[in-house]
């Protein structure tokens, strides 16, 4: 029994009773007016509410290559904590929410289809997936509020509700001739506020009980308001209110009153009439999606007939149900389509009605590799995945040949693509600014629109984390495989030109693997930190002495002598300093420790990436023969090696995330790769 009483506490420390009657408020036509004097936001359009959804969560400047952006933290997916974060999109983005800035403002944008264009996976679907979610939680917020009205019919018990089936704002309700008026006082109570301006006719269901209720009362509008009941609304997908979805599927099986309503045959009998109001179902997509949003998918592989009320509701705001007249809506309409369907459009003259009320935003891939990398990490990391390690490394290198494939090749010579992706990802080039890489964009402006998805990369690591092969551990040669072996049955590549490209791309990233692995062995061998310092101390020295044509004493001999010339270019040579430039490093380097000096700091080679990496090859250089790493190819390694091997796998496993398995196997790796160097090197002598 104490574990159900524990469970049982747990569900009500979740149970909101106060925000459920707050959410299912009822309340008058005079209640609400009250309360829209008071707070005109309740009665905002369906731009004005997105819009201001999407700022409640507040933004952030950003500068990427001298360009400021802004970073809407909503796209970061804060409803559900990240599950639909949108990464590397600020541009595209900020198009978007300035489309539903300018809506909001009545601005001519509102009366636009939003058109979301890119290549398959770019994240089209999951931006209006967001949107959609973000409403509906704003609708259950007391910022988000907004309301809707039903029919009492009848009175005491005997009493009936119908709900307005379009669920319109309730100062639709107010005369023509005074609904200006009266919007135009509760703007003025709050100036700066978001203006308010409450257009279209009442839907025909609601216009038949007003009609019959009007002349029930001889015309006294106030006692028709008395069968006026006023309820907050909550805005559900799920439910189909506020938030519609329409996808096509075969012509046969489908046709506009999907769009627009259909006829009840089980209510004519009851009614009298296929005419009446009463016996329609006003449950099309259009009328559940008003006062909210509706998305369109795929939506240029619409019927034509489709595209007609789509062009009504877009530019007139209104739709065309079966045997009524055009009644009001107030929604966002948003479609996304892929680059095929989206050239279709352009090159078909049927369509020029349609092409000319659509707002086009491109959705391209990602180029960042950062970014691309944080949509894999979101699934594919050591604390979601049970049972399976994935090595360092794993989801870098998938999404870099990802990004490789997307990538326009540099018209520079000496600019390889690897090069390229390095600079997009904010590293620093010799010879490059961040000028050139605006350059770069410029003259590659469909980068983006196509290459590899994140789909086929999701796929393939799964595949890895699923095979028998792996064992305990992913590594990113499984990946590259898995990667390699799917292309011939890719079905987004039609061309051998293109595979072989894909393959060529492969290659390139598998030489770059081999970079980032030796890198990191040859920093696990030299992570002596007291070596390191003694070199760095030795270094300084002789540089200060030859800067200032001094000599330096000998600690073992106590004599003066010349600088060391030999130590200084050996340790120079590792970062490719030129014999022609070595006086200026090194003065450079005085320089840097005399300005730490003058800010009142010690000086410390890791402040300097530079000298820090030379001093690392160095110092693996030196060590490298004690460790005798290439005996690991021969299988036959003495004890006092093994020992000295397992302290560089044990700080692998520690500093760069490796785990056993992963680390043996990128020891033997990177001692093949030095085993191959050393033959070469025999053989050339």
């Amino acid at each position: 029994m104490a574990d159900v009483d524990n469970l049982q506490r747990i569900i009500d420390r979740h149970l909101d009773t106060e925000g459920f009657r707050d959410q299912h408020w009822r309340g008058s036509l005079e209640d609400y007016m009250a309360m829209a004097a008071e707070n005109p936001l309740i009665a905002r359009n369906a731009f004005q509410r997105l819009y201001d959804m999407i700022l409640s969560y507040g933004t952030e400047a950003v500068t990427q290559f001298k360009e400021k952006l802004i970073r809407y933290r909503f796209f970061s997916d804060p409803v559900e904590n990240g599950k639909d974060a949108i990464f590397g999109l600020e541009k595209s983005l900020m198009q978007l929410v300035n489309f539903f800035k300018s809506a909001a403002s009545g601005y001519g944008t509102e009366r636009r289809v939003l058109l979301l264009h890119g290549p398959v996976g770019s994240s089209k679907s999951t931006i209006v997936r967001l949107l959609k979610k973000g409403l509906e939680a704003y609708s259950r917020t007391p910022e988000g509020a907004l309301y809707t009205y039903a029919w009492r019919v009848g009175d005491g018990e005997e009493a009936v509700y119908h709900e307005c089936p379009m669920h319109e704002e309730p100062l639709k309700l107010l005369p023509m001739k005074a609904r200006g008026a009266v919007t135009n006082e509760i703007n003025k109570m709050r100036p700066g506020v978001c203006r308010i301006a409450v257009e279209g006719e009442l839907c025909p269901f609601c216009r038949r009980y007003f009609n019959d209720f009007l002349e029930q009362y001889d015309g006294d509008w106030r006692k028709v308001m008395n069968h006026i009941q006023i309820k907050r609304l909550i805005l559900s997908e799920k439910d189909r209110v506020g938030i519609g979805t329409f996808q096509p599927k075969d012509e046969k099986n489908q046709d506009s009153t999907e769009l627009t309503g259909d006829i009840n045959y089980r209510k004519i009998a009851e009614y009298g009439s296929d005419s009446d109001p009463r016996a329609f179902n006003f449950d099309g997509e259009f009328n559940i999606s008003n006062r909210g949003l509706i998305e369109f998918i795929e939506v240029l592989k619409l019927d034509v007939a489709f595209l007609y009320d789509l062009l009504g509701a877009s530019q007139e705001h209104v739709i065309k149900p079966k045997k009524f007249a055009e009644t009001d809506i107030d929604e966002v309409i948003i479609g996304h389509t892929n680059e095929p369907e989206y050239r279709k459009l352009q090159s078909n003259e049927l369509m020029e009605a349609f092409r000319d009320r659509t707002l086009k935003i491109d959705v391209p891939y990602i180029v960042k590799l950062d970014d691309e990398m944080k949509i894999y990490e979101r699934d594919y990391n050591n604390e979601k995945i049970q049972g399976k390690h994935i090595a360092p490394h794993t989801v870098e290198i998938a999404a870099m040949w990802a990004i490789l494939t997307r990538l326009g090749q540099p018209k520079k010579a000496q600019l390889s693509l690897m090069q390229k992706l390095k600079l997009y990802n904010g590293k620093t080039q010799p010879g490059f600014t961040e000028d050139n890489i605006k350059e770069l964009r410029e003259e590659a402006p469909h980068e983006g629109m196509e290459g590899i998805s994140p789909r086929y990369i999701q796929d393939k690591i799964s595949n890895a984390l699923v095979s028998d092969e792996s064992e305990g551990c992913v590594n990113p040669f499984m990946v590259m495989n898995e990667l390699e072996s799917g292309l011939p049955h890719h079905s987004l590549i039609t061309g051998e030109e293109q595979r072989k490209r894909c393959k060529e791309l492969l290659a390139v990233v598998r030489e770059e693997y081999e970079d980032i692995v030796k890198n990191e062995v040859q920093r696990a061998i030299s992570a002596d930190e007291d070596a390191i310092s003694r070199l760095c101390a030795n270094y300084i020295d002789n540089i200060k002495a030859y800067t200032q044509k001094e000599k330096v004493r000998n600690k073992y001999t106590g004599q003066d002598e010349p600088p060391d010339e030999r130590l200084m270019r050996a340790i120079e040579e590792k970062i490719d300093i030129p014999e022609s430039r070595k006086e200026d490093f090194r003065r450079e380097i005085m320089n840097y420790i005399g300005a730490v000096a003058i800010e009142g700091k010690t000086f410390n080679y890791r402040t300097n990436e530079r000298l820090h990496k030379a001093l690392e090859l160095k110092l693996f250089e030196d060590q490298k023969d004690t460790i005798k790493l290439t005996s690991l190819v021969s299988s036959v390694v003495d004890k006092e090696t093994q020992e000295k091997i397992n302290v560089v796998k044990s700080r692998m496993i520690r500093n760069y995330g490796y785990c056993d398995i992963c680390a043996t196997d990128v020891l033997n790796f990177v001692a093949s790769i030095f085993a191959r160097g050393d033959t070469q090197e025999q053989r050339e002598e």
